[in-house]
């Protein structure tokens, strides 16, 4: 008869022991999820290149992926602003889900070939210090160098690593959209 408890009784121990005990080690996201109670969207006057009030809770309903920086538009800035295109694209019929806003800091002029190749880039001039002190960064790290998630309901919840991976990117990308109803 002790057999037969013990037998029983077996699973519900082990689920315990591994419940409290054993924490996995693994993570199936590649970008760095982030606690949007921590990070809220801040309110900032934040304008369209042509000077017209427009702020990031505009876009609410639609997943954004954010990239900021100067209006000064480096190599490495315009292959990130590359590869958000294509990431958007590599979504196939829930690409329309997705919106692509820079964050620019400055008030320079945009060139007209940054405006041209980046069509259907939102482009918002936002405070660099609000913005600055908004975006979480890695250690050492510069808030350029990232390209964030923001999810439909307007909550910042995750942040890709410098020089990311585009097919790791989708993956997550594909992964959050399968996952909402929303947005």
């Amino acid at each position: 008869m002790f057999a037969v408890l013990l037998v029983c009784a077996a699973p519900i121990i082990a689920s315990y022991i591994t419940y409290f005990f054993i924490k996995p080690e693994g993570r199936t996201n590649y970008g760095d999820l982030l606690d949007p109670r921590m990070h809220p969207i801040p309110a900032m006057a934040s304008t369209t290149v042509d000077g017209k009030p427009q702020t990031l809770a505009d876009f609410k309903g639609k997943w954004l992926m954010v990239k900021v920086g100067g209006s000064a538009c480096d190599q490495k800035c315009q292959d990130m602003l590359f590869m958000m295109r294509q990431l958007r694209t590599m979504q196939g019929k829930e690409a329309d889900r997705i919106e692509r806003v820079w964050l620019i800091t400055d008030q320079e002029p945009l060139e007209t070939f940054m405006l041209r190749v980046n069509d259907g880039t939102r482009f918002l001039r936002a405070p660099a210090d609000v913005v600055g002190k908004w975006l979480p960064l890695e250690q050492g790290g510069k808030v350029e160098e990232h390209i964030y998630l923001i999810d439909p309901m307007g909550h910042l919840m995750m942040r890709f690593p410098k020089d990311a991976d585009p097919a790791k990117v989708k993956k997550d990308l594909g992964k959050v959209l399968k996952a909402s109803a929303i947005g």
